[in-house]
């Protein structure tokens, strides 16, 4: 992992936790901006897009779901193959793994179920994607899986990618609290 500037772990500032983790997830449901907002990261940090790793090793999925036109992830294989990893890993499944802070990414769901038909989705995945995001799922695991104290929510709707980036930043460096069930979108629904 790169150097950090300004961290250490042992720092202590005014009381508050300053310590930089080393193994932060960055989750969230597809099309709310992980990618784009990780790779902004890549020269502060060793990141890792999980997805692209999945995909292009057949050892890490165990089947095609058809209807989905998706990978099923084999996590194990997933967690085997990432052995004792650091630095930043970003997928919508990042929240299974081992991490000492996770970072959930969330967005109004109208933006995710446009962004993934934009990128191709049908609409019935972009549509579930949609729903999932209104119904909190992956920030209720996330919670369920690394504890409150563990986890950030940042709503990422209508924010530059370099906003997005920073605030990913801050709490790597723990600079906020963290945060959820800050953002609501049942009215989706």
């Amino acid at each position: 992992m790169s150097e950090r500037p300004d961290t250490d772990r042992s720092d202590v500032e005014h009381g508050d936790r300053v310590d930089t983790p080393d193994r932060i997830a960055v989750t969230g449901t597809p099309g709310t901006g992980k990618t784009t907002a990780t790779t902004l990261l890549e020269d502060e940090y060793d990141v890792i897009h999980l997805n692209e790793r999945i995909t292009s090793r057949d050892e890490l999925w165990t089947e095609r779901d058809a209807e989905r036109d998706t990978l099923v992830a084999d996590l194990d294989a997933v967690a085997e193959h990432l052995g004792d990893w650091t630095g930043v890993l970003d997928s919508h499944l990042a929240h299974h793994l081992d991490a000492d802070r996770v970072v959930v990414l969330r967005c109004r769901p109208e933006t995710v179920e446009r962004r993934l038909r934009e990128r191709g989705e049908s609409a019935a995945t972009a549509a579930e994607n949609a729903e999932s995001e209104a119904l909190d799922v992956i920030l209720s695991e996330a919670v369920s899986a690394h504890g409150a104290e563990n986890v950030f929510e940042i709503d990422t709707t209508g924010q530059e990618p370099e906003a997005v980036a920073d605030a990913i930043r801050a709490a790597i460096t723990g600079s906020v609290e963290p945060s959820v069930g800050r953002v609501d979108f049942t009215d989706y629904l």
